[in-house]
């Protein structure tokens, strides 16, 4: 039996999340669901961002979907991100997302990348502190090995799932070449290993930006480090109209959290404005890389494309999310 911890968060996630998971309990009606709490909200009530009860339902299931969350912008003491806190903790060290062109919402209609993103490492550890009194500000990077060869491998069991006729390592080792380079390194010798040789190549993350919205149709598969990743595909979403329809699966071993890009948007929290299609999309990431469902997958990704080329979002007002969840169980 499939279980899946639900973790609404803030704002609109306590709107999308429960349209995705009806959707996700039409595609598998034995679905064992359980309900736990996070985000900002979750910390000003209990004092932690993510409750233990939280961490430990998440393990027993193996597989959840959060919504979203609202983190001050300033230091708050005690306070933590409740997403890192989750990657981290439940050791969700590789994350993925998904780029491609949606109908009538797409700027163009030929792109299907798919961005892999090193989530543990790099600047994302949160090691800052100050020197000369307050004058200078230093943040670590940390890049290991392990987690290098650990994305790697999982950029191998995409590719072999995705057939990509492409690899690209993306990096900043002409300025880095230390801690880019080690990523680098160690990834090409796991993809060369696994034989995909001829497929990988590399590009520094500025050359990668630019060709992104110059030539997006010509990558496919693209692994790089946790803050190259979050930026690039914040940057590559654009091709399948925005930050609100970009989803998200945070990745470990035996363990997955599916989660739209998308924050808690509190100026529509509430207002049934929400577009609830990252959450389900990101639900479907779950089906096809952690559940290996790929059909339903499949059938949940084709649902969508459907119901975009047909009905337009932009004109369903204070209904979005009611309306989309609607539209999309008639076409499931």
């Amino acid at each position: 039996m499939m279980r899946l911890c639900v973790i609404p968060g803030d704002g609109i996630g306590q709107e999308v999340v429960p349209s995705a998971v009806r959707v996700l309990e039409k595609l598998l009606p034995g679905l064992e669901v359980t309900e736990a709490e996070a985000g900002w909200e979750c910390f000003r009530r209990q004092g932690t961002s993510v409750p233990e009860t939280t961490l430990q339902q998440m393990r027993e299931c193996g597989a959840g979907l959060f919504g979203a969350v609202s983190s001050p912008s300033w230091q708050v003491e005690g306070y933590r991100s409740a997403i890192l806190a989750l990657r981290q903790s439940l050791q969700l060290n590789v994350n993925l997302r998904p780029v491609r062109s949606w109908p009538r919402i797409s700027p163009r209609s030929d792109v299907d990348l798919l961005i892999l993103r090193e989530n543990s490492e790099g600047l994302y550890i949160g090691r800052e502190y100050m020197q000369q009194s307050g004058n200078l500000a230093i943040a670590e990077a940390h890049i290991s090995r392990q987690a290098s060869e650990d994305i790697a491998r999982r950029a191998v069991e995409v590719a072999v799932l995705r057939t990509s006729r492409r690899v690209t390592l993306v990096h900043k080792a002409n300025v880095l070449p230390l801690t880019c380079g080690l990523f680098r390194d160690s990834c090409r010798r796991v993809l060369e290993e696994a034989g995909l040789r001829d497929i990988v190549d590399e590009r520094l993350v500025d050359v990668a930006a630019l060709q992104l919205i110059e030539c997006p149709e010509e990558f496919d598969l693209l692994v790089t480090t946790n803050l190259f990743g979050d930026i690039l595909s914040d940057l590559a979403s654009h091709w399948s109209g925005g930050l609100g329809m970009a989803p998200s699966l945070n990745w470990g071993q035996g363990i997955a959290l599916a989660e739209p890009v998308h924050g808690s948007a509190p100026d529509i929290a509430g207002t049934g404005k929400a577009n609830p299609l990252a959450a389900i999309l990101s639900s479907a990431l779950l089906l096809r890389y952690h559940w290996h469902a790929g059909a339903l997958a499949d059938q949940l990704e084709g649902a969508v494309e459907r119901l975009l080329a047909e009905i337009s979002i932009a004109e369903m007002g204070g209904e979005t999310t009611q309306r989309i969840e609607q539209e999309l169980l008639l076409r499931l």
